[in-house]
């Protein structure tokens, strides 16, 4: 073998050995340098609902502590698969992301058939916040408490309505109680939460669950009755309020909650600056001020205890989707 070939072999390797060191060492100085553009949080419902909410307060957040603008992009449709599929199919450069809720992540894809799973096609950055919800009544119905609904429900089985949207969180809690009080209530479904309410309010339906920051209002001048939070522990809004579980179910639980999304294909580092950023943005007192005015509690969790939460929260609500037999609309 003559020396220019072992010259042309010798230059070979060193390239190749080269391109091996650049390639380790891209995805960490990517991550320091994110975002170096805008990034898209995507909102899969209309402007103004409780996912919308948290994520504008997340964006703005976000914007202030990396100095890139992270702007929110509402693609509604399809209870949530139209803007949970964009993100599923965009490019993995954390560019793209979604904010969701057990609703887009848990219930639709256990009721609908999507062209994506959620458990292995997104990973969560941070659990944002919850919302426990509440137990609503037309003042005249005559119960006090959820133990007296409960009652009430077995001596009329089937007769008790409720509304809701149909798969919504809202919708689920009701069927949860179903399941585990052994009651027997009929679904008077809706387009949205706020015409439900409307309808609670007079009279043409009995009860719903609603979650607090849409219904707080309507109990407090007192149009509706609360009888119970949805929460493991009574909140602070309404202490006087017992929970579900003290009121003779115990075990129940159930709330509204709110996460930020990526891609699975998304470097780790980047995931994992995303959260850091968002959880220093969310642990603020300002943040915490204004997310418990409106009826949220902040999280802000790590990336390990969210993805714990959520394979603990997909199996669970498919269970309570099978168990009520909800099918698609």
């Amino acid at each position: 073998m003559n020396k220019s070939v072992l010259k042309q072999i010798f230059t070979e390797y060193v390239l190749l050995g080269i391109a091996a060191m650049t390639s380790v060492y891209v995805l960490p100085a990517a991550a320091q340098q994110y975002p170096a553009k805008p990034v898209r949080l995507i909102v899969p419902f209309p402007p103004g609902g409780g996912v919308d909410v948290t994520a504008r307060i997340l964006a703005q957040r976000l914007t202030e502590r990396t100095g890139q603008s992270f702007i929110i992009d509402n693609r509604a449709g399809a209870s949530g698969i139209i803007g949970t599929e964009a993100v599923v199919k965009a490019v993995p450069d954390g560019y793209t992301m979604l904010v969701g809720s057990q609703t887009t992540h848990c219930v639709v894809p256990a009721i609908y058939k999507v062209n994506y799973n959620t458990g292995r096609d997104l990973v969560g950055v941070t659990e944002i916040a919850k919302s426990p919800m509440l137990l609503l009544v037309h003042p005249q119905l005559p119960v006090k408490n959820a133990g007296d609904l409960i009652k009430l429900a077995r001596t009329r089985p089937g007769q008790l309505t409720f509304g809701a949207a149909h798969g919504a969180t809202i919708h689920m809690a009701a069927e949860l109680l179903k399941i585990m009080a052994k009651i027997d209530m009929m679904l008077i479904p809706y387009k949205g939460e706020g015409p439900a309410i409307v309808d609670v309010m007079g009279g043409q339906v009995m009860l719903m669950f609603s979650n607090m920051p849409v219904s707080l209002p309507q109990v407090k001048s007192g149009r509706l009755r609360v009888l119970a939070v949805t929460s493991a522990q009574r909140v602070p809004t309404l202490p006087e309020v017992p929970t579900i579980a003290e009121s003779g179910l115990p075990g129940y639980e159930a709330a509204t909650w709110f996460g930020m999304f990526a891609p699975s294909a998304v470097p780790r580092e980047i995931v994992a600056k995303l959260n850091a950023d968002a959880v220093a943005g969310l642990n603020t007192p300002e943040v915490k001020e204004r997310m418990a005015g409106q009826g949220y509690f902040v999280v802000a969790s790590g990336v390990e205890p969210f993805a714990e939460f959520i394979g603990k929260e997909i199996p669970r609500w498919a269970k309570v989707v099978k168990q009520a037999n909800i099918q698609p609309q």
